[in-house]
């Protein structure tokens, strides 16, 4: 007997690591220390930090010391969280963390005067030995005050224990089998194998107009993957080269090909919120007819390709850029995130931004895990209230896993739907272990709800991260990429073997299985679901029924 699971949703599980704040969440009072802080003894609670430095001319930031010293250890993942506030106004703070060789960011925060808000981040230590805690403020007028600071080391075997715990509770579910016979009496020794046809969690990559004409090309990547992304080819300037005249012939053909092979499809993207990325007659526009030729392009579009998306980058990185909004008002984002909804009702809107994830930055940074939520706080503030979804590139060039995991956490509290999606590793050494590594925690987090590398093949090279050579021969990259799929599509290859009471239970990540029953006996036909889970009343040699399971873990 075969049965097929279908996908679930299934309840989120908190890290032993994550303590999630809603995303505006400003205190009269500042919550407990995470793990009762940690290597920080808290004996002063809503102090005052008064050794300060001012430093810099035109920028001037405010340097204040924690008067605790540290003791840090090398290669141990640190998590850090602070609760701050500041005597007036309101302002970014950023964390540091000196040592006598390095400054290491750890995270920053957006203080307010009069209520208390959460830092939180993280860092690997990379020597061991003495460092001070620093906390810098963009304004030098202001005093900062701090409390329940706590700063928490893991080991690289702890911080995997976590993630192979949580993984368990958000990524995979228990089944239990049962064989019985025509007289409901348990089958004892049948052979129970199950096979994967579908994995639940969207994991894929970037493509480019080469796998049109290349069949090594096409072969590779449709054998791996169920989800895509064009790397230019939806561009409005890959689209509208000249004015007014439009060119989908590439990218109709690729939409064509991805939905042949069953892949889903996210489009990047509508608008480009960068100057210097427009078509090169967009930026001479003037406001009146950079807006109809805007109006055009989002209609154009998105109702060509109306229904066969599943999301949308409608303003690309616009934390960092706003050549709209300077052309066409503060208000122009919105704008747009309301065309796209009522265009396209079943492409998710995103935002998608970078350097938020990959690194814990300063507080210059413009998209920062605050500023983030600050701009999602914005568009609903100003009359944006449709769906939206947080896509985080993930260019990165080191693996602070401490550090991501502390940016989705802060970033899930805006309760929507969050995806990587444009993953890679610069060409540094360890790139290969770094991909590993950083993929593993992005599937161990609850929050991430699907994973989109951005190594996109062309014959003069990929962006930042190749997973093959030009003979579509796997490079150190595409082996873990090949060896993560493996993981989660045959971990449940082995076959298993009822008990006396003829069950058989494993653990599987979601997704579509097919399971097989081989006994001795022949018995009477019934594929009913009984108790959360299947009770064969028909197990002969090798019977295949394939039936649809919703009660089986929930969705």
């Amino acid at each position: 007997m075969a049965m097929l699971l279908s996908s679930w949703w299934f309840i989120s599980f908190l890290f032993i690591l994550v303590s999630r704040i809603d995303a505006h969440s400003c205190l009269a009072k500042p919550l407990k220390p995470q793990y009762n802080g940690g290597i920080i003894v808290n004996t002063e609670p809503n102090k005052k930090l008064d050794s300060c430095v001012i430093s810099g001319d035109a920028n001037a930031t405010k340097e204040c010391i924690f008067s605790q010293k540290l003791l840090l250890e090398n290669t141990k993942l640190y998590t850090f969280s602070a609760w701050l506030k500041v005597s007036d106004g309101n302002t970014d703070i950023g964390a540091v963390v000196k040592t006598s060789t390095y400054n290491q960011s750890v995270g920053t925060v957006f203080a307010q005067h009069g209520c208390w808000s959460m830092l939180k981040g993280g860092f690997i230590a990379n020597a061991s030995g003495p460092a001070e805690l620093l906390f810098r403020s963009i304004n030098a007028d202001v005093d900062i005050y701090a409390d329940s600071i706590s700063l928490q080391p893991f080991t690289e075997q702890e911080w995997k224990s976590h993630q192979d715990k949580s993984i368990e509770k958000v990524r995979k579910s228990r089944v239990k089998f049962q064989a019985v016979d025509q007289h409901n009496r348990p089958i004892s020794n049948a052979t129970v194998t199950i096979k994967q046809r579908r994995p639940s969690f969207p994991f894929g990559t970037a493509i480019t107009l080469h796998i049109l004409e290349n069949p090594k090309y096409r072969d590779w990547f449709f054998s791996r993957f169920r989800y895509t992304v064009f790397e230019n080819e939806m561009k409005w300037y890959a689209n509208e080269i000249e004015r007014g005249v439009e060119n989908y012939t590439i990218c109709d053909a690729m939409v064509r090909l991805a939905q042949s092979h069953g892949v889903a499809i996210r489009g990047h993207n509508v608008f480009w919120d960068h100057g210097n990325l427009q078509p090169e007659w967009v930026p001479a526009l003037s406001s009146d007819e950079l807006r109809v030729a805007a109006d055009k392009r989002i209609k154009s579009v998105m109702n060509r390709y109306k229904g066969q998306l599943i999301h949308w980058d409608v303003m690309n990185e616009n934390l960092h850029w706003n050549f709209f909004e300077t052309k066409l008002g503060p208000n122009a984002s919105n704008v747009y995130y309301e065309m796209a909804n009522k265009l396209d009702g079943k492409a998710l809107p995103f935002l998608n931004e970078y350097n938020t994830v990959e690194h814990a930055g300063d507080v210059y940074d413009k998209a920062t895990p605050s500023k983030y939520l600050q701009r999602i706080w914005q568009m609903r503030k100003m009359g944006y209230n449709g769906p939206l979804g947080i896509g985080l590139q993930a260019h990165f060039s080191t693996a602070n896993l401490p550090y991501v995991r502390s940016t989705i956490d802060q970033l899930a509290s805006a309760k929507l739907p969050i995806w990587i999606t444009e993953l890679d590793v610069k060409s540094v050494p360890n790139q290969a272990l770094y991909l590993e590594r950083i993929t593993r925690e992005l599937h161990s987090h609850s929050a991430v709800e699907g994973i989109m590398m951005w190594a996109a093949w062309k014959p003069e090279g990929c962006y930042a991260m190749c997973l093959t050579d030009n003979n579509f021969k796997n490079l150190e990259t595409g082996d873990v990429v090949d060896k993560i799929i493996s993981e989660w599509t045959h971990a449940a290859d082995s076959p298993g073997t009822t008990n006396a009471k003829g069950l058989f239970g494993t653990s599987l990540f979601h997704g579509d299985y097919e399971a097989t029953c081989f006994a001795k006996q022949g018995i009477e036909e019934d594929d009913s679901l009984q108790d959360q889970y299947l009770r064969w009343k028909y197990c002969a040699r090798k019977y295949i029924v394939v039936t649809t399971c919703n009660s089986v873990g929930g969705r």
